[in-house]
């Protein structure tokens, strides 16, 4: 028998309290919370506590930019170039809000399968003149490439695309886009929500316009924390509309009439930012970037791998991509009655959610054991029995 090395990232565990009690697969959607949380927020509290009003001029005020740069470290952005955001439709707004829509170049290019919330907002920008197109998955998981880019066009003012898509884990080329967009004068707009922390992604190699994202998933960060990455020479030409007093240039001036805005990323801000949450994201971004998400992939891959294998091995059809390369840090399993069977995997402290037309998505983390998915397994098995036993007794 091959000896298997021993999983080192597993030391990780013990900073995460609700893996001593629970089966956690359910990153891609609410990552563990570090037991450094509540440190962290501890000391927000005392911080409020203890120095009041004095909190905003020694530190708090320049959270969004001091926190973002520990998001910078994971995405390859440099410093000060990202903006903490309360979520990513905040980010998403504040983008869509820098152009005209009304011209001859007034077109966005989407997948159909970006998440709702995107798309929502696109296409609120058909009441200001704006085109959209969606280009649709042919089997319900991928995203023709080829199909996507023959989209993009000279009339392409933006290309919002995910880099992984939620409902089945597939990984886009984003720099194939990317190179097309630049190619014909568009401008590419990433949501990186679902590869930050378990796909490494680099803004910069990229050469992504813009890129959003959030906290709440593989970052292990909570909610409340959504973040924004804007291409640094593209600051000075872009004027959002969707916008706020800390975009001012001089904030505590008060100046009345049209915003004259910051020279830097705090442009891209609102109104007072949730200090709370970005206290509470911190210790996330701080361990993910020590373990490392080339690191985290790696075991990422090994892990889906075996999941696959595991789900098919009991006959479950798999609703994400064989191949790693385009496959995420989720697998999702499509099981007869898949939203009955998770409610009740939830109700057995395994943690995993259900997507219509999906399945059920399962997604382990660099603290996820071999045995974790195991017995995840072998309990979605165990139900997906019980409710066809008790289905054919009321026959």
């Amino acid at each position: 028998m091959p000896v298997v090395p021993p999983d080192d990232l597993l030391k990780w565990r013990r900073e995460f309290p609700i893996l001593e009690t629970t089966v956690h697969m359910i990153s891609h959607s609410l990552g563990a919370m570090p037991r450094r949380a509540y440190q962290s927020l501890h000391e927000y509290a005392e911080t409020w506590s203890t120095r009041g009003i004095r909190a905003w001029e020694e530190g708090w005020w320049e959270m969004p930019v001091t926190v973002g740069n520990l998001v910078g470290r994971i995405i390859g952005a440099a410093p000060g170039e990202v903006v903490m955001q309360q979520n990513v439709s905040n980010g998403v707004a504040t983008v869509l809000s820098c152009f005209d829509w009304s011209g001859g170049r007034n077109k966005i290019v989407s997948e159909a399968m970006n998440f709702p919330s995107n798309l929502y907002q696109c296409h609120a920008l058909e009441k200001l003149g704006a085109e959209v197109a969606t280009v649709g998955s042919e089997d319900g998981i991928s995203v023709p490439l080829e199909r996507l880019l023959q989209a993009i066009d000279e009339k392409t003012r933006l290309v919002f695309v995910s880099h992984v898509i939620f409902r089945s884990s597939f990984v886009q080329d984003l720099a194939a886009i990317t190179r097309r967009a630049h190619a014909v004068g568009a401008l590419v707009l990433a949501d990186i929500y679902q590869s930050a922390g378990t796909v490494p992604v680099n803004v910069r190699e990229l050469e992504l316009d813009f890129a959003v994202g959030g906290s709440v998933k593989w970052l292990c960060g909570g909610p409340g924390a959504g973040y924004l990455y804007v291409r640094r020479d593209l600051w000075s030409q872009l004027e959002p509309r969707v916008t706020g007093w800390m975009a001012h240039k001089r904030p505590f001036a008060f100046e009345p009439g049209p915003i004259d805005y910051a020279g830097d990323a705090f442009r891209f801000l609102h109104g007072t930012p949730n200090i709370p949450g970005l206290y509470a994201a911190c210790p996330g971004y701080e361990i993910i970037a020590e373990v490392g998400v080339e690191r985290i992939r790696e075991k990422s891959v090994k892990q889906t791998a075996r999941l696959i294998a595991l789900a098919e091995d009991a006959g479950f059809r798999v609703n994400s991509p064989r191949a790693a390369s385009e496959r995420g840090g989720t697998v999702v399993i499509d099981v007869s009655n898949g939203a009955e069977v998770t409610r009740e995997l939830l109700r057995r402290n395994f943690l995993v959610d259900y997507r219509p037309g999906a399945g059920v998505r399962v997604a382990p983390h660099f603290y996820s054991t071999d045995e974790d998915l195991d017995l995840t397994m072998q309990e979605m098995q165990a139900i997906v029995r019980e409710l066809a036993v008790g289905a054919s007794a009321t026959d």
